[in-house]
């Protein structure tokens, strides 16, 4: 056991994930694509089919053309674009030229605005929280550069306010569960000692072992309650609710690290 209080005063760095850390989807994706369809005029596509094209169309893209075609140099609207087109493909929705490009237009322009995300109540307060404590806030995040520069900003979640520094995997070439992304971040702390960050994040794949491997502290956030929960607790990580819960276990509480 660490005690917390120890930690708190030892730490000069929190890194946090943003989506279902931070943030989270309003609906389901599936709404977005379909909705943009229909406002085109066409009939209602399926959902459920188009939810499981796009997963489909994003794993294979990623695989292709990581971190949002970073290496390839492709644009990030040419990455998205073949992205929403596959994701449609596969389920079946195979639009001409003139009619998808319209429904695009409108899937872009929403995934580019606040309009599809919430931010959890706890999120705003735990940053400016742990910055008044003087310790630096990282966000580490396989996004693309829309959630630095429009997304986050839109949801009230500033740089200079609620986040000291980003690390995108969009505009780094490197993506969790990846360690590099961790190293990258404590780079950007001013070349911090691992020991000295806290990772909080939502994923034991992406988060929590990347983090540890590079000697971080971290811990796990089941906002949702997911089975997996269980499992992480078994293997010895520790994970909490909300983030009021880790600002009580920092101020108060002890932590096994």
């Amino acid at each position: 056991m660490l005690d917390a209080m120890s930690l708190l005063s030892k730490l000069r760095c929190i890194t946090v994930d943003v989506t279902g850390t931070l943030i989270a989807y309003k609906g389901e994706l599936g709404d977005y694509y379909c909705m943009a369809a229909k406002s085109v005029g066409l009939p209602c596509p399926d959902y459920k089919r188009v939810h499981e094209g796009f997963k489909l169309a994003y794993t294979d893209m990623a695989k292709k053309y990581p971190c949002f075609g970073h290496a390839a140099k492709m644009p990030n609207i040419v990455w998205w674009k073949t992205c929403v087109r596959n994701s449609f493909i596969k389920a079946g929705y195979d639009y001409d030229e003139e009619t998808f490009e319209k429904i695009f237009r409108r899937i872009y322009a929403s995934f580019g605005s606040s309009a599809p995300y919430t931010v959890f109540p706890d999120s705003q307060p735990f940053l400016r929280w742990a910055r008044e404590k003087g310790i630096l806030v990282g966000l580490v995040s396989n996004a693309e550069y829309r959630y630095q520069d429009v997304i986050l900003p839109a949801l009230g979640l500033n740089q200079g306010s609620e986040w000291d520094f980003g690390v995108f995997s969009g505009l780094e070439g490197v993506e969790k569960p990846d360690p590099r992304i961790y190293e990258i971040a404590l780079e950007r702390a001013g070349n911090i000692a691992p020991e000295e960050a806290l990772h909080i994040g939502d994923s034991m794949r992406k988060d929590y072992l990347p983090a540890k491997s590079v000697g971080m502290h971290a811990l796990l956030l089941d906002r949702f309650k997911t089975p997996d929960a269980e499992q992480w607790r078994k293997s010895g990580a520790v994970v909490l609710p909300d983030l009021v819960s880790v600002q009580e276990l920092l101020t108060l509480g002890t932590l096994t690290c």
